[in-house]
């Protein structure tokens, strides 16, 4: 009787372990969206037109130098297939690789940092559902001394602060829903934002554009500039890149259309527009 009783307690453990287990599988279906909403396919597949996605390759000129954005599939020698989910999650959190180097913030883990704990398990069970690529991962190619990762700890010192996203009590769902979606997930202020000389962002310049990585013009998202559009108006040229006069989102933008913002449900483009619509319109950047 009491071994019966033993076998019945183990077997109730058992069944309550697999039970939360599987409660912390991750959704690849809605990590699909995730990426896609992320952008991640922009920064991890090369230009070439038979690129694989995801592969590597894909090249950001900087003042520093530049950046090749890895081979993020399964495969466990020129990908992330010998990971594990708490490599990913201290990747994307702390921007640490899984031997305790610094990344870059080429790789936009200051702003990843705020991602939530169940978005973090759906992207990484979309990404091993991809199939493994072997293209070897092209190393950076940065002037001296921006090559040493160990010089990335006193930046992480002076301009990264991890933590997840915090919504604003007094906004609407509506309201936070779009500002995780920009301020985390599309890390929009990755470009967005300008940059001091040491390659930290601005805090008090969030999204008010100015120079890109690239050396380009980056537009201004807040009021001072979206104030002359329509909700309707913003809306089009995130699913279709057109502008109301007819110009054409071109160069990163138009990729940014293409592979993230066309891609979002209605619900999270308009959470978007309603974020944006409540910053603190800042004046244009000056040249």
């Amino acid at each position: 009787m009491r071994r019966a009783l033993t076998n019945g307690l183990l077997g109730l453990g058992l069944l309550a372990a697999c039970a939360a287990a599987s409660a912390q599988t991750g959704d690849a279906k809605r990590g699909e969206y995730l990426v896609k909403a992320g952008g991640c396919i922009g920064c991890h597949t090369a230009t070439a037109k038979d690129a694989v996605p995801f592969a590597g390759g894909r090249d950001l000129k900087t003042p520093f130098g530049t950046f090749y954005g890895p081979n993020i599939t399964p495969h466990p020698a020129a990908g992330i297939g010998r990971w594990t989910e708490a490599d990913f999650v201290r990747a994307m959190r702390e921007g640490v690789r899984p031997d305790g180097a610094n990344y870059f913030p080429a790789f936009p883990y200051p702003s990843y940092t705020k991602l939530t704990d169940a978005d973090l398990r759906d992207l990484w069970a979309y990404l091993r559902t991809l199939p493994p690529n072997p293209q070897p991962s092209k190393p950076h190619a940065l002037a001296f001394p921006y090559g040493y990762r160990f010089a990335v700890t006193p930046w992480k010192w002076l301009f990264f602060k991890s933590g997840a996203f915090a919504p604003d009590p007094k906004a609407t769902p509506a309201v936070n829903r779009g500002a995780y979606l920009v301020q985390a997930l599309g890390h929009c202020g990755e470009c967005h934002t300008p940059r001091n000389p040491l390659g930290g962002p601005k805090p008090d310049r969030f999204l008010a554009g100015g120079k890109g990585p690239e050396g380009k013009n980056i537009p201004n998202l807040t009021p001072t500039r979206l104030k002359k559009l329509s909700d309707a108006e913003v809306k089009d040229f995130l699913t279709t890149g057109l502008t109301p006069d007819g110009d054409v989102a071109a160069e990163a933008m138009g990729e940014v259309v293409a592979n993230t913002t066309s891609k979002l449900t209605a619900e999270d483009l308009a959470s978007i527009i309603a974020y944006l619509r409540t910053l603190p319109a800042l004046p244009e950047e000056p040249k």
